[in-house]
């Protein structure tokens, strides 16, 4: 595969959940491959440090201080760019409960950012790419969780299987636009979000995710960056509805 299929000078990515973790290594990456980086996020210390580091290697950012949540919002930052080629909807919340335990709010908030707002993020992107006619790329974040049934993660699994089914339902009907529609759902990966308990306590729970792994270690945020770029890239030009698991061979669906 040539370099050059991973060009994207002069093309235009938008990025949400930019502050950190996967998201802020998906922007960066997407800069250094010649992108004109827009990052979003409600964090706006982690936005103007995410712009740092892509201005630091000399690309270019801009940052939009929002909630995927409020759709005018989105909308409004989504349109700014003009032009859109690549979308990374990244932006998502991590909360752990029994089943039985599941109050509606917890429901509610869930699915709100780690699916409302993944499909606002959609929309808006295909909409303005329809309107330039533009043969771009979406990139939605599901996660490992929707291929197994994690104790405590009722509301974070049920919400990534959604995106899983509007990432393939958007596919078909966009597809013939020339507009490409995938997904990327990680494994264990080493971000904010993962890193829930104190000293020793979060590196047991790392090392027990590593032995799980045939590669033996966690994954780190640049490895599902580099599926993002793969996706956003002309490298997948032939691929749309499909679902890419950098998971560190942890699960091996068909």
């Amino acid at each position: 595969m040539a370099v050059s299929a991973y060009d994207l000078t002069g093309r235009t990515a938008f990025v949400t959940g930019a502050a950190g973790g996967i998201g802020r290594a998906s922007a960066v990456l997407l800069a250094e491959a010649g992108a004109t980086v827009h990052c979003a996020d409600r964090d706006p210390q982690g936005l103007h440090e995410t712009a740092t580091l892509v201005k630091a290697q000399g690309g270019t950012a801009h940052t939009h201080h929002l909630d995927v949540t409020d759709r005018t919002r989105l909308k409004q930052a989504v349109e700014s760019c003009g032009r859109l080629d690549v979308m990374a909807a990244v932006a998502g919340i991590m909360h752990s409960s029994p089943v039985l335990d599941t109050r509606d709010e917890d429901l509610e908030r869930v699915w709100s950012v780690n699916f409302r707002g993944v499909l606002y993020a959609c929309q808006e992107a295909a909409r303005l790419m329809l309107a330039h006619d533009t043969r771009g790329s979406i990139v939605t974040m599901a996660s490992g969780a929707v291929d197994t049934g994690g104790a405590g993660l009722l509301c974070y699994g049920v919400a990534k299987a959604a995106v899983v089914q509007l990432t393939r339902t958007l596919a078909t009907e966009v597809g013939r636009h020339g507009i490409r529609v995938n997904a990327v759902a990680p494994g264990w990966i080493r971000t904010p979000m993962t890193d829930r308990h104190e000293g020793e306590a979060q590196a047991r729970t790392e090392s027990l995710m590593a032995r799980m792994s045939p590669l033996g270690r966690v994954g780190e945020p640049e490895d599902v960056a580099q599926t993002v770029l793969y996706l956003a890239s002309d490298a997948s030009s032939f691929m749309t509805g499909q679902i890419l698991r950098p998971n560190g061979g942890v699960a091996m669906p068909w």
